[in-house]
C-alpha cells in the first residue's frame, strides 16, 4: 500500500449481542450488557467493536435477516441504547463497527413485501416466473435457491434460507437505498463495517444447471454464485458513494475471491480495506463439516502463509481465529491440547503477530472451548439442522453425524459469555436462548481476571506488547516472510527498517530444535541472564547456542537481529 491507512493500530473485538451480557432478565444479551461491559474490553486492550447484527430482524439466522436496517431489534434495545453505546465507547477510545448484511434482506423487510404488488420495488430481488425452480442449485442452508411466491407461477431467488431473499443489485434504486443507508449510519458515528457474504452479490445465469453433488439431485450454489464478472461495478459504486463519505474501516466477508482477484477487493484502489480469508479456516473438512479430512500443523502453516504472501503486495490481512460462524479454535486447532492454557497462549501469539489486522471474538482471550451436544434438539443454528438432514438423507449414521456437529457447528461460539462462575456464567439471572458450555465454572472472566498466569492476562499483555512494545512498527506495518522448520511449529519473519524479527511457535507437545537464519548475529542471553532485551517468549526462558534455538512444548520465541 502507497500510504500508511489509519486503521493499522486498531485491534477489533468481535461480539455477538445475543450472547454478551443480558442487562434485563430475558435471558438475551443487549446493548446495555455491552455497555455494561466497556471498562471490561478498555482494560483488554481492544480499540474497536466489531458487532454481528443488531437491526430489527425476525431472528431466522439470528439477525442476519434484517427487517429494517435503521432500527434496532427490540430484544437488543432501542436506537437511544445503540447512541449511548456509540457515545460511552468512544469515551473509552473504543470505535464501532457494524456487521452489514446487504446480499439479502428479510422476507418482512418492507421491501419485499412491496415487491409483491408494486413494480417499483419488484426489481430490489428476483423474481422469476414459471412452474418449476428455474434450475438445481442448492441453498447455503438446504433446499433449493428458489422459492414459489404463493398463489403465483413464480419464483424469488435465495442464497441462503427462504426468509432471506437475494436484494438484486442490478437495480439502482436499490444501490441507491443501501449507500444512503451506509451513509446514514456514519453520520450516527459508525466507525466501521464488515460486509457479511458479498461476493454473492452479482449473480450468475440462471439457466444454468449443475453436476449434482448430493442424492438430492442439487449442486451447492457456491459452486455460481461468488466473485462472478462484473461484481466490480457494484462494489466500486458502494465504495466511492457510500464507504468514502466519512473515514471508516471497511472488511469483507469474502469467500470464493480468485487469487488474481484480490487486489480488487483490497487495497488503496480496492472495493475494501480487508477481507477475511477462509481457505486456512476450512482444512479440516472435504465439502461439507460432514466430511472431515486429517491435517497438519505444517500444512495449516503453509495455508496461513500463502494468504499473507497473497496479500501483502496490496494491503493487509484480517487476521482471526475464531468468529461467530467458526468453532473455538482451542478445540480446533489444538484439538486434544485444548484445555492446556500454554497451547492455547502459543496458539494467540502465532496469528497475532502476522502482518494485518488482528480480530478477536468473545470468548477468544479465556480459551473457551466447544460444547457437547447429546442431540440435535439441543442445537440453534440453521447450517447444523441442513447439515444434519442432509447427513440422514445419504445414509450417514447419526451419531456420526451429531459427532461432526459437535466439532464444527456454529453454536459454538454463540453460547453465552461466562463471567463468573454463578449458575449461569454472570451473563444472566435466567436461562439464556442457548446452553452454556459446560466449562464455565472454571473458565470464566472474574476467574482469569484475578491470576496474572491465565490466558486472559496473557492476551492483555500481549495486546499491549504489540500496540505499545517496542517493535511495534514493526508488529504494524512491517513486512512478512515464512521461515522453514521441520517441525510442528509455524515460523515466520517479519522486517521494518532496521529492525527484523524471527518468530517460532511450537504448536507440538514436543521440544523441538529450529535453526536461526544465518544473518543472525550473536548468541543468546543465558537463562541466568533473562533481561535481554531482544527476546520475547512464552514459557521457560529458551535455550539458545549458536546457530540453533530450543522451544519448550507450546513455546512462543521472537528474536531481534
Amino acid at each position: 500500500m502507497k500510504n500508511i491507512p489509519w486503521w493499522i493500530n486498531e485491534v477489533v473485538y468481535q461480539i455477538y449481542p445475543k450472547s454478551f451480557k443480558d442487562s434485563n432478565g430475558d435471558g438475551i444479551g443487549d446493548l446495555q450488557g455491552i455497555i455494561e461491559k466497556l471498562d471490561y474490553l478498555q482494560e483488554l486492550g481492544i480499540t474497536m467493536i466489531w458487532l454481528s447484527p443488531c437491526f430489527r430482524s425476525p431472528m431466522v439466522d439470528n439477525g442476519y435477516d434484517i427487517s429494517d436496517y435503521r432500527a434496532i431489534a427490540p430484544e437488543f434495545g432501542s436506537m437511544e441504547d445503540m447512541d449511548e453505546l456509540i457515545r460511552e465507547a468512544g469515551e473509552r477510545g473504543i470505535k464501532i463497527m457494524l456487521d452489514l448484511v446487504i446480499n439479502h434482506s428479510s422476507d418482512e423487510h418492507r421491501w419485499f413485501i412491496k415487491a409483491k404488488t408494486e413494480p417499483a420495488y419488484r426489481e430490489y430481488y428476483h423474481f422469476l416466473e414459471g412452474d418449476k425452480e428455474p434450475n438445481n442449485w442448492r441453498s447455503i442452508f438446504g433446499g433449493s435457491v428458489w422459492e414459489k411466491v404463493p398463489g403465483k407461477d413464480e419464483y424469488y431467488y435465495h442464497t441462503f434460507h427462504r426468509k432471506q431473499p437475494d436484494l438484486n443489485w442490478d437495480s439502482p434504486s436499490l444501490r441507491r437505498e443501501i449507500i444512503d443507508m451506509v451513509r446514514w449510519w456514519l453520520d450516527k458515528g459508525i466507525a466501521g463495517f464488515r460486509v457479511d457474504a458479498i461476493t454473492f452479490l452479482k449473480k450468475e445465469d440462471f439457466s444454468r444447471n449443475g453436476i449434482p453433488d448430493g442424492v438430492d439431485g442439487r449442486v451447492d450454489v457456491g459452486s455460481f454464485g461468488r466473485d462472478v464478472e462484473g461484481i466490480g461495478d457494484y462494489l466500486s459504486q458502494l465504495r466511492k458513494e457510500g464507504f468514502s463519505y466519512r473515514p471508516c474501516l471497511t472488511v469483507a466477508e469474502a469467500y470464493g475471491v480468485k487469487e488474481e482477484n484480490r487486489k480488487n477487493y483490497i487495497g488503496d484502489e480496492g472495493y475494501f480495506d480487508l477481507m477475511f480469508d477462509f481457505e486456512p479456516t476450512e482444512l479440516d473438512f472435504e465439502d461439507t463439516w460432514l466430511h472431515p479430512r486429517n491435517w497438519t500443523i505444517r500444512e495449516w502453516g503453509q495455508q496461513l502463509m500463502k494468504v499473507q504472501m497473497e496479500t501483502q503486495p496490496y494491503g493487509f490481512c484480517a487476521n482471526f481465529l475464531e468468529n461467530h460462524d467458526q468453532p473455538r479454535a482451542a478445540s480446533k486447532y489444538l484439538r486434544g491440547n485444548a484445555h492446556n492454557p500454554e497451547a492455547v497462549k502459543t496458539l494467540g501469539a502465532m496469528y497475532f503477530f502476522m502482518r494485518g489486522l488482528p480480530f478477536l471474538y468473545q470468548g477468544q482471550e479465556l480459551g473457551l472451548v466447544n460444547f457437547r451436544r447429546e442431540k440435535i434438539e439441543e442445537f440453534d443454528d440453521l447450517s447444523s439442522y441442513d447439515l444434519w438432514e442432509r447427513g440422514l438423507e445419504e445414509g450417514m449414521d447419526p451419531d456420526r453425524i451429531l459427532a461432526m456437529l459437535n466439532l464444527r457447528s456454529r453454536d459454538h461460539g454463540r453460547t453465552p459469555f461466562p463471567w463468573n462462575n454463578d449458575r449461569y456464567g454472570g451473563f444472566s439471572q435466567v436461562r439464556p436462548w442457548l446452553a452454556m458450555t459446560r466449562e464455565y465454572p472454571e473458565a470464566n472472566a472474574e476467574a482469569q481476571k484475578k491470576d496474572p498466569e491465565s490466558i486472559l492476562s496473557f492476551y492483555r499483555e500481549m495486546i499491549a506488547f504489540r500496540q505499545k512494545g517496542k517493535w511495534k512498527d514493526c508488529f504494524l506495518l512491517g513486512s512478512i516472510a515464512p521461515l522453514e522448520s521441520p517441525n510442528e511449529v509455524i515460523a515466520y519473519s517479519r522486517e521494518y527498517g532496521n529492525i527484523r524479527l524471527y518468530c517460532w511457535f511450537n504448536l507440538s507437545d514436543k521440544p523441538v530444535e529450529e535453526t536461526i537464519p544465518g544473518d543472525f548475529s550473536g548468541e543468546g542471553k543465558k537463562e541466568e541472564d533473562e533481561g535481554n532485551p531482544e527476546i520475547w517468549h512464552t514459557g521457560p526462558w529458551p535455550r539458545i547456542s549458536g546457530e540453533k534455538v530450543f522451544l519448550a512444548p507450546w513455546q512462543s520465541l521472537i528474536l531481534r537481529r
